[in-house]
């Protein structure tokens, strides 16, 4: 073998990275793109004009146009500079081999580092590390408690906009019961300084429904003896634990507990990325995100003050494929997987997208699929990577929370499943959807993973594939005008056709839709894109009316967690105090809340005299005040020294009335025979018994409840004096369309006023609330105006959790407090009981009213 003699280490220089590109330097390989598309050189000319120097950058390339190749080359523009190593991360290993594959493809030389550092091959490592290479790796070999991958000049991010699931992930501990048992049961003992005897026996015990629906905060610091036993605790488990411990304990005072019966998270809310020497050292980071919103999502996500944008060039952004959406809950005949299955039929070829579990996901991918189709799951995706699937003629990929990187283009994949909305990936955002009235803050999160999902196989501007929206509440998501107005226009229009032709719309016509879209011949031209290019014209993008709010709080918040996650709790406190103003439109009431509530906590634990622990005590109060119902704020631990908030005026009626009861003519046996026989009524749908069991549940709530006689009336409604009142309609039969009608909406809409008229009153209380109670049920957009501002949607599901969490009060009420003496210390256990479990008639009308009909802020 000849000796080999110097070899050039810098790349020869370029004003930019399209020149680089142009030049013809780069040895492309015949299966390389032949050009690149105009919004891909705007990008990169943009950057190299502007933005070389600006420390963190985000770069708008919408799904399907294309991402990967303009920030690979402007890492080899970097790169070649000689200036430092340049990274590329992915969120998943899968991802890391398809960018370097394209790398390949391009001439740029890459050396992938995935999977553990022992196993990266020496030649890649030192290539990156000596400016030969760009490094491909994962989010997870940067974030983590001892990186080895070398501290680049640039590290670019693919896939920015789902940066909050794979960077607060791995700042967070997750115990799943059903996965760990031990750990579980480890972690909830040293957190029972928490909890009530009564939530401990029900997280213990058997799963009932309320227990394992509702998710749990704690915040630890407030008690600095528990905290010792839950650091303790966590020092105890094992690998893979142990990891993500070593990523949070050094700031486990600021971290957040979420707890519920199905498992434990354990994270800040916003993950101390400062403290990563490979992330924070890096001279300048790019995130190349399919969308930019303006809410602070990417801030939060990835613990920067601020991150400058530079959305597309070009003000309409570039097609990347066209999508026919179909809304099986909505069509006749109320069998949406049996039309799913057959929409997927037509060519044995799906891919399914769901935020279930990866067991529920595949099993739900195993019914779709038609008799004799492969079926396949993360594991396969894992083990054979995604060219196995992309390249078989036939089968059903079931995918768990995996909105992003997943490239099937043309024939690869026509087919695209969205089974539910993707809003509660993990117990974090599950705590702000659904108990701190803080969906706001997500409405960026999960719009975006919506978007992604929809896109996974429209891939270029040419291609085209079937999005089968499914799942009642992904179906209600579309139907809300403020979430369509918050899409792109040519997407808007997508969705806004797919709904015209799916509602009400006959099985077999719409297999007929399909047909002819999946064969894009000359009946699709001249029919369904013309149709499309209508709604297209009256199609116009608004923001969200809180996503300029959380944009202005996002510096702020960023820079709080990092004073609490090293213990400068005064400074912490100060700076959330300071997002709170910008935080105050109605839309983010109840974020505010939150927000309010831990700026409270910290001050208390940094307090130096009684003056600070005053001012925290007021910031709690003021958080109940902004949270306006703020439930879960019942159940937190109180700051010492502070005053016990008093009731709101309906608790008090209802503690009263069942102080009351249980100090009349008290019958056991016949109030256990009456709880069992509504919690029977409320889990069937015969309409009389069904109306019997709210009647009975509103009586146990301590309201005054009946059913009204007359047409036209609500199935029961539940008084609690003058205080508040509520009208139920309960809604069990089926609707061709699967749409709530017209009518059903216009008589709720009267029932107060008729309950009103009843009791010889002008109005009903403020606020008092009309239920229309539905299993799987939305409003057409059309109709949705059309409802009084407090008429809500509840599933039949929620109520029976009430049901079961109303005989749990009563069941302990019956052992404990009738042997209590005096009424007011009877009253206040009747309080504690009922708060503990979300029975206060407050909290209540908190779990029925998540959803109003009508849009609006």
């Amino acid at each position: 073998m000849a000796f080999q003699g110097k070899t050039k280490r810098a790349a020869q220089q370029f004003p930019s990275p399209e020149e680089l590109y142009l030049n013809g330097t780069l040895p492309r390989t015949t299966e390389a793109v032949p050009s690149l598309w105009l919004h891909q050189g705007d990008v990169i000319r943009a950057y190299a004009e502007s933005h070389q120097k600006t420390s963190d950058l985000a770069l708008e390339l919408p799904t399907g146009t294309g991402k990967t190749l303009p920030g690979l080359l402007i890492g080899e523009w970097v790169r070649g500079k000689a200036e430092g190593p340049v990274i590329y991360a992915t969120p998943t290993k899968q991802l890391a081999r398809q960018v370097a594959g394209t790398a390949q493809r391009e001439g740029i030389p890459v050396g992938v580092l995935v999977g553990r550092a022992r196993d990266w091959d020496p030649i890649d490592e030192a290539s990156v590390e000596g400016g030969e290479a760009i490094g491909i790796t994962t989010y997870s070999s940067i974030f983590n408690s001892s990186p080895k991958i070398p501290e680049p000049r640039l590290l670019l991010f693919d896939d920015a906009h789902a940066g909050e699931q794979f960077v607060g992930n791995e700042y967070a501990i997750n115990i799943r019961r059903h996965e760990d048992q031990a750990a579980y049961l480890a972690i909830l003992e040293s957190l029972k300084p928490f909890l009530s005897g009564l939530l401990i026996q029900r997280l213990e015990g058997q799963p009932d429904p309320g227990a394992h629906h509702q998710v749990r905060l704690i915040l630890p610091a407030v008690d600095p003896a528990a905290l010792a036993k839950l650091d303790a605790a966590l020092a105890a488990l094992p690998t893979p634990y142990s990891y993500k411990v070593a990523m949070i304990r050094a700031g486990l005072a600021s971290c957040c507990v979420y707890l519920s019966y199905g498992g434990i998270q354990i994270r800040p809310m916003i993950p101390p990325t400062f403290e990563n020497h490979v992330f924070a050292r890096a001279e300048q980071r790019i995130y190349l995100s399919a969308t930019l919103g303006s809410g602070g999502e990417l801030e939060r996500a990835f613990g920067r003050r601020e991150i400058v944008r530079m959305p597309l060039p070009t003000k309409t952004p570039p097609r990347s494929g066209r999508r026919l959406f179909v809304f099986p809950d909505i069509v006749k005949g109320n069998d949406p997987a049996g039309l799913t299955k057959r929409i997927i039929g037509l060519t044995d070829k799906a891919l399914v997208l769901s935020q279930e579990s990866v067991a529920n996901t595949e099993a739900a991918a195993k019914a779709l699929a038609g008799d004799g189709v492969p079926v396949l799951g993360r594991d396969d995706l894992e083990q054979q990577g995604l060219d196995a699937f992309a390249s078989a003629a036939t089968g059903v990929l079931g995918l768990a929370n995996r909105y992003d990187g997943l490239d099937l283009p043309g024939t690869a994949c026509r087919i695209v499943v969205l089974g539910g909305k993707p809003d509660a990936v993990g117990l974090q955002e599950k705590f702000l959807s659904e108990r701190a009235e803080a969906n706001a803050a997500l409405a960026e999160r999960v719009r975006t993973r919506i978007v992604q999902g929809a896109g996974r196989c429209t891939r270029g501007p040419n291609d085209y594939a079937v999005v089968v929206v499914l799942g009642s509440d992904i179906m209600k998501y579309f139907s809300r005008p403020e979430n369509l107005k918050a899409l792109e226009p040519e997407l808007q229009a997508e969705v806004e056709f797919g709904w015209q032709n799916s509602k009400g719309a006959d099985p077999d016509e719409v297999i007929e839709n399909v047909e002819m879209f999946l064969e894009h011949e000359a009946d699709w031209r001249e029919q369904g894109e013309p149709a499309v290019a209508e709604f297209r014209q009256d199609a116009v993008k608004v923001e969200p009316p809180a996503a300029d709010a959380l944009g202005k709080a996002a510096a702020l918040e960023v820079e709080a967690w990092q004073l609490a996650f090293g213990g400068d709790w005064l400074g912490a406190s100060e700076k959330l105090q300071e997002a709170v103003p910008h935080v105050g439109p109605e839309a983010t009431r109840g974020y505010r809340g939150l927000l309010l509530y831990i700026a409270g906590v910290w001050l208390h634990l940094g307090a130096q005299d009684e003056t600070q622990r005053a001012r925290a005590r007021q910031l709690v109060r003021e958080a109940a005040l902004a949270g306006n119902r703020a439930t879960w704020l019942k159940e937190m631990r109180d700051l010492p020294g502070a005053e016990e908030v008093p009731l709101v005026p309906m608790d008090v009626v209802a503690v009263n009335a069942v102080v009351a009861r249980l100090r009349g003519q008290l019958k056991p046996n016949k109030i256990n025979a009456a709880l069992t026989e509504m919690q029977e009524a409320l889990a069937q749908d015969e309409a009389t018994r069904y109306e019997c069991g709210l009647t009975t549940l509103g009586s146990f709530l301590g309201a005054e409840a009946s059913k009204p006689k007359g047409q036209g009336r609500c199935d029961s409604d539940w008084v609690w004096g003058t205080a508040m009142w509520m009208t139920i309609e309960a809604k069990s039969e089926e609707h061709d369309d699967g749409l709530l009608p017209l009518k059903d909406v216009r008589q709720a809409n009267t029932q107060l006023d008729q309950l009103a008229a009843d009791r010889g009153m002008d109005n009903p209380p403020a606020g008092s609330p009309a239920i229309i109670v539905s299993d799987k049920l939305s409003v057409d957009p059309q109709h949705a105006p059309a409802a009084n501002p407090n008429v809500h949607l509840a599933s039949p599901s929620t109520v029976e959790e009430i049901g079961s969490d109303v005989a749990v009060v009563w069941g302990d009420l019956l052992t404990t407090a009738v042997g209590i003496a005096s009424e007011q210390a009877q009253k206040q256990h009747v309080r504690s009981v009922m708060t503990e479990n979300g029975c206060l008639p407050s909290q209540v009308i908190d779990r029925l009213t998540q959803n109003r009909i009508r849009p609006g802020d």
